[in-house]
């Protein structure tokens, strides 16, 4: 199914699909654009300290049209009837930590995003967003000490006195955490100071972790599209490998993007440059090198199928990257890709708070504080905690 940009040629899509459906598409988005104002406008930037900052007329009356206590899975039924629709509607909160069922309905703000909003590609890719940051940073005369690992936090007082690298001390007014908050409670503090013990992190509900594979061809590959998803195995298998029954995906779907096609210069001429993704639980133990290749081949034989070529011969360059890479670049807790999941008790308040509750000048931003999981919300995390941070200096 070749899924258009823009709502009129989606609506003339799911009509073609199922007779009725353009306007029930219609319906969905209209409720899908008041939870996406009002995330964006009343939830999203709170820094979740108290639950008076949820104290809001709009939201108070609004909160039935939230879908907050109804799922993902009655709300995208109550639409359409047809399997096809239903799963392009539930897929995008699998990311999200959650099986549809169990994913409150505010969430379909994700498909008004994606499908009014659109899906945007920086050119030379997500890098160029960070180095435009660093950039700013620059101009605005922030410094950088780069490869240095921080060892440990020292505090005095119950107040964070200096933080120490391998090869220097650094004096701290105040500190914010951007590396695994359970990274840094768990390994940079003294136990007496860490805010949640290893039961309550153990007990969270986590977001999926990825195999991920970078590939680069010395060929083309005619017909691609810049995002592939790949339904062609049963989706609901797949979703409880990854929540209820934590396991290697027997047969998985999968996730192809092929950056090259919209941004030639990713890749030398004739080239083509690929990203494969799976989503797989967190917390897997056995990410062997065995387990990896035997689920690139499965890959290949499917993409291979699917474009009716050889692709193998033609990898010139390969990459995987799973749980202990996740691990070992980012100090990630269970190997997570996407922090934890989005279920109702692990919500605004209730997620683990971006100020420390026993060290009064540590503040911590990123994926497992909030808002959330996801680049856009790590991002406002960065904002949220900045101004926490002045409004406490």
């Amino acid at each position: 199914m070749d899924i258009p940009a823009g709502l009129p040629a989606l609506k003339e899509l799911f009509e073609s699909i199922e007779p009725g459906a353009a306007i029930a598409l219609e319906k969905f988005m209209e409720e899908a654009a008041y939870k996406y104002k009002v995330g964006m406008e009343k939830l999203v930037h709170k820094p979740g300290q108290s639950i008076t900052e949820f104290i809001d007329w709009d939201l108070v009356r609004g909160v039935f049209k939230l879908d907050v206590f109804t799922s993902m899975r009655t709300h995208v039924h109550k639409f359409f009837r047809h399997p096809q629709l239903r799963l392009l509607m539930e897929f995008p909160v699998i990311f999200l930590g959650a099986m549809a069922e169990q994913t409150p309905a505010l969430y379909s703000l994700m498909n008004y995003a994606d499908m009014v909003g659109g899906t945007w590609y920086p050119k030379k890719g997500m890098y160029s967003i960070v180095d435009a940051m660093y950039q700013l940073a620059l101009e605005q005369g922030v410094e950088f000490r780069f490869n240095e690992e921080v060892k440990k936090i020292t505090l005095h007082q119950s107040a964070v006195k200096s933080v120490e690298t391998a090869t220097a001390q650094y004096l701290a007014d105040a500190v914010i955490g951007g590396a695994d908050y359970h990274h840094i409670e768990t390994s940079l503090l003294p136990s007496s100071h860490r805010s949640y013990s290893e039961q309550y992190w153990d007990s969270r509900v986590m977001a999926p972790s990825c195999l991920l594979y970078f590939i680069g061809l010395n060929k083309k590959l005619p017909n691609l599209r810049h995002h592939t998803l790949f339904f062609d195995t049963p989706f609901e298998v797949h979703a409880k490998e990854i929540y209820e029954t934590p396991a290697w995906p027997s047969n998985p779907l999968f996730y192809m993007s092929a950056v090259s096609v919209t941004d030639p210069e990713s890749a030398p001429a004739g080239c083509e440059n690929i990203f494969l993704l799976i989503p797989v639980a967190a917390g897997l133990q056995d990410d062997s090198e065995e387990i990896r290749e035997a689920y690139y081949e499965k890959l290949m034989d499917r993409l291979e199928k699917y474009t009716g070529q050889p692709i193998r011969n033609a990898v010139v360059v390969k990459r995987s990257f799973a749980h202990r890479d996740f691990e070992a670049a980012y100090n990630s807790f269970k190997g997570n890709a996407y922090g934890l999941a989005n279920v109702l008790k692990q919500t605004a308040i209730l997620k683990p708070s971006c100020r420390s509750k026993k060290v009064k000048n540590l503040f911590y931003t990123g994926q497992l504080t909030v808002p959330g999981p996801g680049v856009p919300p790590s991002l406002i995390s960065g904002e949220l905690v900045a101004k926490e941070v002045i409004r406490n200096f």
